[in-house]
């Protein structure tokens, strides 16, 4: 330092120089520390302890490291680790973790400090992540727990769980993210490496390429059912609580050119389904050896055979001629085919099974039957859901007061009479006062008040005030429903068939005396009908021609002489309604009012006063109508099922709610009920029955 001073002293710019050497200086000392530190590191220990206590060695191997070596107070007991010869100071450190494993502790790192702690923690604690993909050199030293995380790419990491589970030890997890597919699995380092080779080998592709196979002599659509039926099923249904990822082997017959469309499971059922192809592709027996090659039977699945019949025969008498086929055997495959007469007479309908009998040449009936392939498609299905509400409310009341007194005396020849007689409430005082004179008084609906003299020993009415208030509501809720084909109309009826009479006779002017009275009567549905017929167009829209109506006989109207009056809505509409959506048909929104008001002229309007002279009554109706409409398509069989087990389940449901209560007076204590939904049989299985024995 004294050196440095008197170098300043003499030379003005010395301070610079000074600064330079001592940096140099201090970069010489750090190196050479550095170089002391790395041949320490570098020296191999001989480790010879003895029953010591883990928190004792555990501090010795953080100075052999130089490294905070932090040790968990659940952390008790001893260990033996003894060495023949030095080792190397890693692999001292790796027997120390491997020591500490067989003890139930490990040894986790967090950044940069070793922490002692019981196995079970250990994933709580570990700071180490790591991806698959590239990512393994990044894992600890085998003894030290870390996490991992294996994306995957063909396999189900739901199904690998059960799998890999009793490989990890059970202080260690493994979780599956079904959303990005993947495993995250926490556990010692060595074990995490053992089973990302097992991942990658399960991890792979469970299918073959797609594989076009082109037909020579055999329809497509009629060998790809046979082919498939022929391979069987290619794996069994996965166990329970687990996906079933397993590929099945598809096979799809492509009509128009004359090709199968083949994915196998595997190369073995590829090749099989090659080789059952190519056997089953040959020529069909005398096809050109006379008129027996020539006529060929073709079962409809679905489509009408009648209908086919004559759509076929249209189509084909509208050409006179048709190109036959190409040395592939593909229609019009080669140029200057030759030109073949066709005739209306070629296609037969067997009405008992449902076929086609086509009397024609090869390269026709190759045509033919494309035309019947795509006509012969399953239709789609509509179940309409209609929905008819109905809220009505009535309301009326009534107040009148009517009297009526004798003018004169007992005894005279006439006696007048005063008063006021109204007939608004449908009783009037006279009509009581004749059912008086029989002995009986029968008056009005409501609260009546009334006072009565006697004449010649019977009560003649003088008097009467009567109060009435009425109200009345009514909801009614109608669900019809409907499923039938696209295309084809469908009718529903609920309700009464009803007579009503429209003419009748009697001869009671007959010379013999003889009378034979007759009526004739005409009987209609009364109730409500439902008809729809719909279409459903190449983006799921659904035409609706509908007609609905709901009629019901007036009560007051049954035994009327003319016959009984019926009230009816009636709707008659085409619509057009998306899959699923509601639409309303239309509706009624009533609301009526009446009042009617007798009274004494003049004394009827004296304010309070008048009231003793006039009878009122008011009545208001109103009535709320409305008609939904929800159609809902059903293009495949497992649709209809769940259609179909889902309204089946829900009347099961109402059956059971409306169980008897329980009686032990009445022994019957258990309606009717519907049995569980069958489940559907597998192949040539038996189906249950619907409803068991006794029921």
């Amino acid at each position: 330092m004294t050196k440095l001073t008197s170098v300043r002293s003499r030379h003005p710019m010395s301070c610079v120089a000074a600064g330079a050497l001592l940096a140099v200086t201090l970069a010489v000392f750090s190196v050479q520390a550095t170089a002391q530190s790395a041949a320490r590191s570098a020296e191999p220990v001989t480790l010879n302890f003895n029953n010591a206590d883990i928190d004792a060695v555990a501090r010795t191997f953080a100075s052999i490291t130089g490294r905070n070596v932090v040790v968990d107070p659940r952390v008790k007991g001893t260990m033996t680790l003894i060495t023949d010869k030095p080792v190397s100071r890693a692999a001292a450190m790796g027997q120390f973790v491997a020591a500490l494993r067989l003890q139930g502790f490990t040894l986790v790192e967090t950044e940069g400090l070793y922490k002692v702690v019981p196995e079970a923690d250990a994933k709580l604690q570990s700071a180490g992540v790591s991806m698959l993909d590239g990512d393994e050199g990044r894992l600890p030293s085998g003894n030290q727990i870390a996490t991992q995380i294996f994306k995957l790419n063909f396999e189900s990491a739901n199904n690998l769980v059960p799998v890999l589970r009793p490989l990890i030890s059970p202080n260690n997890t493994i979780n599956a993210n079904p959303g990005n597919n993947s495993l995250v699995i926490t556990d010692y380092a060595d074990n995490l490496r053992r089973l990302g080779r097992i991942i990658a080998a399960m991890d792979v592709a469970n299918a073959t390429d797609v594989e076009v196979i082109a037909l020579q002599h055999a329809i497509a659509s009629d060998l790809a059912p046979l082919v498939l039926r022929l391979l069987g099923s290619s794996s069994s249904a996965a166990p329970a609580g687990q996906a079933d990822t397993s590929f099945k082997t598809t096979l799809i017959a492509e009509p128009r050119s004359n090709t199968l469309i083949l994915r196998a499971a595997n190369g073995a059922q590829l090749a099989l389904a090659r080789s059952l192809v190519a056997r089953l592709d040959r020529p069909e027996v005398g096809s050109g050896n006379g008129a027996a090659g020539n006529i060929h039977v073709v079962y409809l699945k679905n489509a009408d055979a009648t209908k086919i019949a004559a759509t076929l025969r249209a189509a084909i008498s509208s050409s006179s001629v048709v190109p036959a086929a190409g040395p592939t055997g593909a229609p019009g495959a080669a140029a200057g085919a030759v030109a073949q007469t066709t005739t209306g007479g070629q296609i037969q309908a067997d009405v008992a099974t449902n076929s086609l009998i086509i009397t024609a040449p090869e390269p026709q009936y190759r045509q033919l039957r494309a035309v019947i392939d795509k006509l012969d498609g399953r239709r789609a299905q509509v179940f309409v859901e209609s929905l008819i509400a109905e809220v009505s409310a009535d309301r009326a009341a009534e107040f009148g007061i009517q009297w009526q007194g004798p003018l004169g005396k007992a005894g005279d020849g006439v006696i007048g009479l005063l008063g006021s007689n109204f007939g608004t409430g449908g009783k009037n005082i006279i009509n009581l006062a004749v059912g008086g004179a029989t002995g009986a008084v029968v008056p009005g609906r409501g609260l009546n008040f009334g006072a009565a003299q006697q004449t010649n020993g019977v009560y003649v009415l003088g008097f009467l005030a009567r109060f009435l208030e009425d109200s009345g509501s009514g909801n009614v809720l109608s669900t019809p429903n409907l499923l039938t084909l696209d295309n084809e109309e469908a009718k529903i009826v609920i309700g009464q068939n009803v007579p009503f009479v429209t003419g009748q006779f009697t001869n009671t002017g007959s010379s013999n005396g003889s009378v034979n009275p007759f009526q004739t009567i005409e009987r209609k549905d009364v109730g409500l009908t439902l008809k729809v017929k719909p279409q459903i167009s190449e983006n799921g829209t659904v035409k609706l021609a509908i007609y609905q109506e709901v009629s019901n006989v007036l009560a007051s109207s049954v035994n009327a002489p003319n016959g009984p009056t019926t009230n009816k809505r009636t709707i008659e509409s085409n619509v057009l309604v998306e899959d699923g959506a509601i639409v309303v048909l239309g509706g009624l929104l009533q609301d009526e009012y009446s009042g009617n008001e007798e009274k004494v002229p003049g004394l009827g309007d004296v304010p309070l006063f008048g009231n003793l002279f006039k009878s009122e009554a008011r009545a208001r109706k109103k009535t709320n109508l409305m008609v939904f409409l929800r159609p809902v398509v059903v293009r495949d069989a497992q649709a209809s099922d769940r259609l179909s087990l889902d309204r089946y389940d829900l009347m099961r449901a109402g059956l059971e709610a409306a169980q008897p209560a329980p009686s032990s007076l009445v022994p019957i204590n258990a309606a009717p009920l519907l049995p569980p939904a069958p489940v559907k049989p597998a192949a040539n299985a038996t189906p249950a029955p619907l409803l068991a024995p006794g029921q």
